[in-house]
């Protein structure tokens, strides 16, 4: 039964809430505004009180996820101190546990085509998040020396793509993907080679 969507209790949070059950379900392309209605138990009408269009909806839905990732990251970093190594490792851990734990969210913000650009807030909360690899890779750069030292940011660049790829590879069911090692051993790897690539790591670490 449909109801009053002016007197719902959250319309707006109850909105994001069903865009990113559909987006697990169906993709963010897969659904329509009517549909996110419908799921929240609200008339259509109701929806553009809040949200001009389905766009503007998984804009949110993705600004909330990094609010999370933002959060999660920090925290990773900040467990890992006051090593840098396990600071960084810890970061990019904590990209594949947010993958997992908040796949609406993730296609969201990664999967949509929604630009961080989109609106203000959104283009804040993301810099935040993405931030935080930056600022582990800073520190950890720190390490090498001055003449082989590839910018922070290319560095977490870098270990942003391999987390991205393990992820989307491995780590989200992807049909015809399978690995027969777990994508955090794959990921471990990954950045150890890395690493010791850049002489952060001994040959036999």
């Amino acid at each position: 039964m449909v109801k009053a969507g002016y007197h719902h209790g959250n319309l707006r949070q109850a909105l994001v809430e069903a865009c990113l059950r559909l987006i697990e379900e169906k993709g963010p392309t897969g659904f329509t505004l009517s549909e996110a209605a419908r799921e929240a138990g609200v008339t259509p009408a109701a929806v553009y009180r809040h949200f001009e269009g389905r766009e503007d909806l998984i804009a949110e839905a993705a600004r909330q996820g990094y609010e999370i990732f933002a959060d999660l990251m920090e925290h990773a970093y900040a467990k890992g101190q006051p090593s840098a190594l396990a600071a960084f490792e810890a970061t990019g851990r904590a990209y594949l546990a947010f993958a997992r734990r908040y796949p609406g969210h993730y296609v969201a913000m990664f999967e949509s085509g929604i630009s961080i650009r989109r609106t203000p807030e959104l283009h804040a909360i993301a810099t935040r998040a993405l931030g935080v690899l930056e600022k582990a890779a800073s520190d950890l750069s720190q390490h090498i020396p001055e003449e082989k030292r590839p910018p922070p940011q290319m560095f977490a660049a870098h270990i942003w793509a391999l987390s991205h790829g393990v992820v989307e590879l491995f780590a989200r069911g992807s049909p015809g993907t399978r690995s027969p090692f777990p994508p955090e051993d794959l990921l471990e790897s990954g950045i150890g080679v890395y690493l010791r690539g850049l002489g952060l790591l001994p040959p036999d670490s």
